[in-house]
């Protein structure tokens, strides 16, 4: 049995418009500098807190910060339907979800620095809330890399985290499973560089979905 961990933006569903366009509101609203799209997609994956932190330079969270994650996080929807934007899978994430929903040896959650509604919502749009059966989100456990969301996971499926399979485009991603014990696959098409990924631990890069599914035979 083994247990599939999947991050959401940026490795199922491509936000990083959405996500830089409620970003460049956030700071224009605070009086900030616009922050540049590539300096948006450094931080996807982390804790909305922490990433709002870190682009402002600053390794810890102050009440500023607090304050401009509120106001991101009442924009989002809003922005989201201002640009008709629904977050659209990768091609091929959909038949590589439907290829491993159905095997009896394999359980499939979700491990991400959204919000618990923003994750019921790319579930929702997509279809996928009968093929996931655990997540942890921003709302649950401390910010990636900290290995709590995979952990707890395991501790909830009753895996062991070295059967655990963490599939993540974010440097984040890559350190937090092997701080949890458990695989790394990074994938290609997301926000951080293969070269990134693999510096940061990734045991394996799969450069579309269906290359995932050999890591699960």
């Amino acid at each position: 049995m083994k247990l599939a961990l999947f991050d959401c933006d940026g490795t199922l569903v491509d936000s990083a418009g959405l996500i830089h366009e409620t970003m460049r509101r956030t700071f224009e609203k605070f009086g900030k500098l616009e922050p540049r799209f590539e300096d948006t997609k450094a931080i996807i994956g982390l804790s909305l807190d922490i990433a709002i932190a870190r682009m402002q330079g600053r390794p810890h969270v102050e009440q500023q910060d607090i304050e401009m994650t509120a106001h991101y996080k009442s924009l989002f929807t809003v922005v989201r339907q201002d640009l008709d934007y629904r977050e659209p899978l990768f091609p091929g994430i959909r038949e590589m979800i439907d290829a491993i929903s159905g095997r009896e040896d394999l359980l499939i959650g979700a491990v991400t620095g959204k919000s618990r509604r923003g994750l019921n919502l790319v579930m929702e749009t997509h279809g996928f809330d009968q093929h996931f059966v655990v997540a942890r989100t921003a709302d649950d456990c401390p910010s990636k890399p900290h290995p709590a969301m995979v952990t707890e996971c395991c501790d909830e499926t009753g895996m062991n985290a070295r059967d655990a399979i963490v599939i993540g485009d974010a440097v984040y991603d890559m350190q937090m499973a092997k701080a949890a014990g458990a695989k790394a696959i990074g994938v290609a098409w997301g926000y951080a560089s293969v070269d990134e990924l693999i510096a940061n631990g990734a045991d394996a890069i799969a450069y579309h979905p269906n290359e995932i599914l050999r890591h699960f035979s």
